[in-house]
């Protein structure tokens, strides 16, 4: 029995030899290459599952932008979504490959282990468990390999997303510069200037302030509803409701494309300004429809407005006196084939110029380069000593006059100015002269015609125009009347508001006011809410691409090099 014992005992050493010689590399290999493959292939059914997903929820959710302040905009996918969707891809493989490592150690343990087989097939076991164990190294590569294609991938991305960024937001600027745009609110109480309004998104009207190429976009900003909204004037963004970032209310449409072009009235009470906006808007309007052009309202209270201000002028009416509260601009959006303006009109009660602490109030004087000086000629001292009985009877029945001498007015107004940085310099001033038409009549209105400069200095102007020629780049003098040609004054104003107005009224003109929009609203696009934007779908098959491409490329590499540094 000894003998028996001991043969029985050399045959299972020369079996288990056997086995480690020719079976245990191969249990090693096959297990190695198994496991190895397992993996690769839950990688890849992860990474397709996840990266193919359009709907916000899924194995990756993508977070919805918060409503409100600054933007509820989804970020550029470069930034932080395609590493959620990475680190994803690794929770849901790690896992699962130490799962299953561990259900294939532990099934392979109860099944070759147990007695008396396991006596024999413990070889067999100790390489399959070896092979999946040290599946773990190319696993490990692989990951290493993905992380770095990844990385590849988003650096690409990023780069030439950066560029496009600087690019365009270069543009947009030297655009701007070049065209000279102002942007500023019209509304009482604000008259803030600013560089960039906030934007209503056209399908849930939700604001974004800072809607330019950025971190949430370069092309375009997805809002969180899903609509698309450009980021830079060329692209569009001037076709969206427009918001002043500080009082927060509406702003003229087309703000931002064409300057805004401040025009404020100034003068004492009843010197005539409401009565020479009016006149001046109709022939705006009548000479911008002769140069083929339009001038529209943005508001349509302007429109009733000015309907109703031309109407009582053509009866021979008065107006009605301006209220005593902050103005808002009346809004002109003038569009001629080589110029574009929107003029904000500034019609103020008088009294606010007759205080220093009313006119610093104004504070749409900060940022205009043009102004009227509106004097009513029956407000100079010299000339009403100057009218006998019967005229000051003919003016008392023809108008309302003021009682603030207009020199005084302008002193109010310097002093204002010189608060600026600028110290209130001006490109350009008209100075009108009003009420001409009654003035005409009179004897003291002879030669205001030929010389409206020369007229004033003749009544003891002279010290009040050099004040305003040191001010300005630029001084016209114009005498104003409800008989002054159309074509006069819309020269006037176009030169004011830098705008080459030098073609006639169109005798076709139809008056009649209208607020059409002179741009095309931006259009509702882009993809339901509860789906990712496209530039994310864009952004996963790339992803999903360079995976599948430069991942395998990256382990070839790595494998040959580690095969030439070994050899």
């Amino acid at each position: 029995m000894p003998i028996v014992y001991g043969l029985a005992a050399l045959f299972w050493v020369v079996l288990l030899a056997a086995e480690f010689a020719v079976l245990v590399p191969v249990a090693i290999a096959v297990a190695l290459l198994g496991g190895f493959g397992l993996g690769l292939y839950r990688f890849f059914q992860t990474a397709w599952r996840t990266l193919i997903v359009t709907g916000v929820d899924g194995p990756s959710p993508v977070p919805r932008p918060a409503p409100g302040p600054p933007d509820a905009a989804y970020p550029h996918y470069l930034l932080f979504q395609v590493w959620r969707d990475a680190w994803s891809l690794e929770r849901h493989t790690v896992p699962w490959c130490v799962t299953q490592a561990r259900w294939a150690i532990s099934t392979l343990t109860d099944t070759l282990l147990r007695a008396p087989l396991g006596l024999v097939l413990f070889p067999v076991w100790l390489g399959l468990c070896g092979g999946i164990a040290l599946g773990a190294v190319p696993l490990a590569v692989a990951a290493l390999a993905f992380g770095v294609a990844t990385a590849l991938m988003a650096g690409a991305g990023l780069a030439v997303w950066s560029v496009c960024v600087v690019v365009l937001g270069a543009v947009e600027r030297v655009w701007m510069a070049y065209r000279r745009i102002l942007i500023a609110c019209p509304h009482a109480g604000c008259y803030r200037r600013f560089a960039l309004p906030e934007y209503a998104c056209p399908n849930c009207e939700e604001r974004h302030s800072r809607l330019v190429p950025g971190r949430l976009g370069a092309f375009r900003h997805v809002c969180r509803c899903g609509t698309r909204l450009p980021t830079t004037i060329l692209l569009g963004r001037f076709r969206l409701g427009a918001y002043c970032p500080h009082c927060h209310r509406r702003l003229p449409g087309r703000i931002g494309r064409a300057r805004v072009e401040p025009l404020p009235f100034v003068g004492g009470p009843a010197a005539g300004k409401t009565t020479l906006m009016f006149l001046a808007v109709r022939a705006l309007r009548a000479s911008a429809a002769g140069a083929h052009g339009r001038a529209e309202f943005v508001e349509a209270r302007d429109a009733r407005a000015y309907a109703g201000a031309i109407a009582e002028l053509d009866r021979g009416e008065r107006l009605a006196k301006t209220g005593p509260e902050l103005p808002v601009a009346t809004m002109l959006d003038l569009t001629l084939p080589a110029a574009h303006r929107i003029l904000y009109l500034f019609d103020p009660a008088g009294e606010l110029h007759t205080g220093a602490t009313h006119v610093e109030r104004l504070r749409y004087l900060d940022h205009g380069e043009a102004l009227l000086f509106v004097i009513d000629p029956f407000a100079l001292p010299e000339l009403r000593l100057a009218l006998s009985t019967d005229e000051r009877r003919l003016v008392q029945e023809a108008t309302a006059t003021s009682d603030e001498d207009p020199a005084d007015t302008l002193q109010r107004l310097l002093a204002e100015l010189r608060s600026r940085d600028d110290q209130g310099r001006q490109r350009r001033i008209a100075v009108v002269v009003t009420k001409a038409d009654v003035l005409r009549r009179t004897s003291a209105g002879r030669g205001l015609d030929g010389d409206a400069r020369g007229w004033l200095e003749g009544l003891g102007l002279g010290n009040t125009i050099r004040t305003l020629e040191r001010t300005a780049g630029e001084v016209r003098y114009f005498a104003s009347g409800l008989d002054s040609p159309p074509s006069a004054l819309a020269d006037l104003f176009g030169w004011a508001a830098g705008l080459p107005l030098g073609a006639q009224a169109d005798p076709a003109f139809d008056d009649r006011p209208t607020t059409d929009e002179l741009r095309e609203p931006w259009p509702i696009a882009g993809r339901p809410a509860e789906q990712i934007p496209s530039g994310h779908r864009f952004g996963r098959r790339a992803l999903l691409a360079s995976l599948t491409v430069l991942g395998p490329v990256t382990m070839i590499l790595f494998g040959l090099s580690v095969y030439a540094r070994f050899r």
